[in-house]
């Protein structure tokens, strides 16, 4: 799995784990600092609990990364709340599970993610950012371009 910044084209090979235990989708705090990832500053802090209903001890989440998210062909924008997740670099929870209902072979351990009408085009977009070659030329709402073309279907 490999994810983008939005404001740069770097990319970084990452390992996920799905975790349909946790209630969102977070990527840890050391991977951050260590690859660059720029981060945005939530307005309010969220507590976060354990199963217990205990406080957690990585503290509130205040912080969160915009990235694309690229898989073999499916690739989608998302927000990752940034927290201390010791030896995982990236946790898809229940909410991404959910939302995307993956075909998951346990034994090969392989995933499978059903495309929908927009990711082609999201698709393409992500592999236009590799294309960039590294240059560090901000991206500017990278998904302007799909804008016109989500208007049509949800008029038509």
């Amino acid at each position: 799995m490999e994810i983008g910044t939005t404001n740069t084209s770097k990319f970084h090979s990452v390992k996920a784990l799905l975790d349909s235990g946790v209630t969102g989708s977070f990527i840890d705090q050391y991977f951050v600092c260590l690859k660059g990832i720029n981060t945005q500053t939530l307005s309010h802090n969220i507590l976060v609990f354990n199963v217990d209903s205990s406080l957690n001890k990585a503290g509130q989440i205040s912080k969160v990364v915009d990235i694309l998210l690229h898989y073999k062909t499916h690739s989608e924008r998302m927000l990752l709340a940034i927290s201390k997740l010791g030896k995982q670099s990236l946790i898809l929870g229940y909410n991404w599970l959910k939302d995307h209902n993956p075909k998951i072979n346990w034994e090969k351990r392989e995933v499978e993610i059903v495309t929908n009408f927009i990711q082609p085009y999201l698709h393409q977009f992500f592999e236009n950012l590799h294309s960039l070659n590294g240059s560090q030329k901000p991206l500017k709402r990278p998904f302007d371009q799909y804008q016109s073309r989500l208007k049509a279907i949800n008029n038509g």
